[in-house]
């Protein structure tokens, strides 16, 4: 149970307030009609007005027409995209690049039962877990930042 303080209504001060139609620090203000009716649709309005001069001043470039039948040479997705779509680049087998991209989910989802200890939920006292985790985030990094080199360097990183 919590514990409310109430307002002392017999306070000739907050009498005076509330009979003027003023809020109280332990009474408040109510929404209805204060901030439903005059505050709440300024703050819409002037949020649209933001966007709509951002986009009169400042234009969205288009570019050239989109021709699927000319297709760059080193084109690249989304970079959230960057591991999985350097997986299905150096996996020769395109069924096994995508089975490769299915068990990403299906490991995510196994990370938090491999040591099957939920009591804990500290990283330094699930030391399988925690090891799983850097492993795979680590991987994730190398695979995204190999998906922006050629093929030929994508593993090395170009290091080597």
């Amino acid at each position: 149970m919590s514990i409310l303080k109430k307002p002392d209504l017999s306070d000739p001060e907050l009498r005076a307030k509330l009979a003027q139609g003023m809020g109280h620090n332990y009474y408040g203000e109510p929404a209805w009609p204060n901030d439903l009716l005059y505050i709440f649709p300024v703050v819409i309005m002037g949020t649209i007005a933001l966007c709509i001069g951002l986009a009169i001043l400042d234009p969205a470039m288009t570019g050239e027409p989109a021709n699927p039948f000319a297709t760059p040479l080193e084109i690249l997705p989304e970079w959230y995209l960057y591991p999985v779509f350097q997986i299905l680049r150096v996996v020769p087998n395109k069924l096994l690049g995508i089975a490769a991209m299915g068990a990403i989910p299906l490991g995510l989802m196994l990370v938090p039962f491999i040591e099957n200890v939920n009591k804990f939920q500290n990283p330094f006292r699930r030391p399988v877990a925690t090891t799983v985790f850097m492993f795979g985030t680590l991987v994730t990094l190398w695979l995204g930042i190999g998906a922006t080199f050629p093929i030929a360097k994508s593993f090395t990183l170009g290091l080597f």
